[in-house]
Order: structure tokens, then sequence, then C-alpha cells
């Protein structure tokens, strides 16, 4: 079954959960700030990414910058932060069996469909 990792908030999100919508297939809406993957789930998004954690970070978030840039983290701690504040989780992420991508821009989510 497809998954969207999606934020309601974020223009981003909504446009790829339409891109999902008129496809007409099946899929799963994963409101992942109010129930945050864990550190499994997101290792398992980021092999389908083929991306390090880091590239995962939305880096301009106020909390990534007051608690955690210009740190040197390694993977397991950014997976920790992202887990710990799944608002600097990179979004809409898209996951199709084994395949997957981030909606930025959104119409990259076609290529996996």
């Amino acid at each position: 079954m497809i998954k969207i990792y999606h934020n309601p908030r974020c223009k981003k999100s909504r446009e790829g959960l339409a891109i999902l919508e008129d496809s007409g297939q099946d899929f799963e809406i994963i409101k992942y700030l109010d129930d945050a993957p864990a550190k499994e789930e997101l290792k398992s998004i980021l092999d389908k990414l083929k991306i390090s954690p880091v590239e995962l970070v939305r880096t301009q978030e106020k909390i990534w910058k007051e608690n955690f840039k210009g740190r040197s983290l390694s993977d397991s701690e950014v997976l920790d932060a992202l887990h710990a504040y799944p608002k600097l989780i990179e979004r809409p992420i898209v996951v199709n069996g084994q395949k997957a991508a981030i909606g930025r821009p959104p119409e990259k989510i076609k290529g996996i469909l």
C-alpha cells in the first residue's frame, strides 16, 4: 500500500496528497506530526529514498537552528532528533513498495506511482 507522510498545514504536502487522490490508487495517510515515525521506520524510508538522515532534515526550522545547527551529529543522533522533533522531517514523503520520494516538488511523487 502507498503511504504518504503528510502535514495538512504544508502546501507542498497538500499538493502531494492531491496527486495521490488523482491517481485513483489506494493509499494511507500518516500524519507524522501526531505520531512520529520510530527510528527503524525512518531508516527504512531513508533506504528507499537512498539518502542520509541529515538530508531528510528541514534545516531552516527553528528547532534545528536552536538545538542542532553547527553540531557534528552521527546518523543515529540525527534519527533521534527526527523522531523527537518530527517537524524537522522533510515533507511530504510518499512510499510505494521499495520506492520513495520526497514531494519537493510534488511532481516527484508521480515518478514512483
